[in-house]
């Protein structure tokens, strides 16, 4: 039997640029780097652009671009940052989004997100509206195309959101565990109707591998991390996992 799994990437840096210079200043604690958008670029947004993949004596049997292969987002806010400081590495996040679409029958793997990092359902429905447009837009000028999912900052969500989300096409979105009272057999998506009559599918991410990848061992072997995804089941995620 074929199993599948879905790996989502959530890639976010807030605004650091000092607003009167328009540019980030020395941060000594993100030495030897410049800045922390330059230190978590080199140790991780780059290495995905060429990840190395290892035969079973640990040589190089191929490098690829991780992108292409996992679905994912990037914030507004640092694919500016990319376009205008590390190029390369946004030309790959693009590249990698088109080539995804010939592996995926034409869907492609960068979802948008809110245009900034929002708590959405603290905000009244024209704000959620501007967050939601903004970052379709935002993303529609990157990628030259409408985006089919959408990430919520934190996963917040209310019944206003999702209504905005499915009013402009969005077609899916992101949860954790904790905030559904099932998690759909199989890992597939859920459908949630809003209040207004509207839908929209709700994939709920599994929390205990996410803890384990972001704080665990999961991603120091990828025989581990298979291992883990075949017998664990849906839990509550710990503090800190996206």
């Amino acid at each position: 039997m074929e199993r599948y799994i879905c790996v989502h990437g959530h890639f976010y840096q807030p605004p650091r640029q000092n607003p009167w210079l328009d540019a980030i200043e020395l941060q000594g604690s993100a030495h030897p780097y410049h800045d922390w958008n330059e230190r978590i670029t080199a140790e991780c947004y780059a290495p995905n652009t060429a990840a190395r993949i290892l035969d079973n004596t640990d040589r190089i049997a191929q490098i690829v671009n991780n992108y292409a292969r996992m679905s994912f987002n990037f914030g507004p806010t640092l694919l500016s940052w990319l376009e205008q400081q590390a190029p390369e590495v946004y030309a790959a996040i693009l590249a990698a989004d088109r080539e995804s679409q010939t592996r995926f029958a034409g869907h492609g793997s960068a979802l948008a997100q809110a245009y900034n990092h929002l708590i959405m359902p603290l905000a009244n429905r024209r704000d959620k509206g501007t967050q939601i447009v903004w970052g379709i837009r935002d993303f529609a000028h990157r990628f030259g195309r409408h985006p089919e999912g959408m990430w919520l900052p934190e996963t917040a969500v209310d019944d206003d959101t999702l209504d905005v989300l499915a009013a402009e096409g969005i077609r899916f979105t992101m949860l954790a565990p904790h905030q559904v009272n099932r998690v759909p057999a199989g890992g597939g998506p859920g459908r949630y109707r809003t209040a207004n009559g509207r839908t929209i599918a709700l994939f709920v991410y599994d929390g205990a591998i996410s803890h384990d990848i972001a704080f665990g061992p999961l991603l120091k072997d990828a025989r581990t991390w298979a291992a883990c995804a075949r017998t664990k089941p849906h839990r509550a995620p710990g503090p800190g996992t996206r």
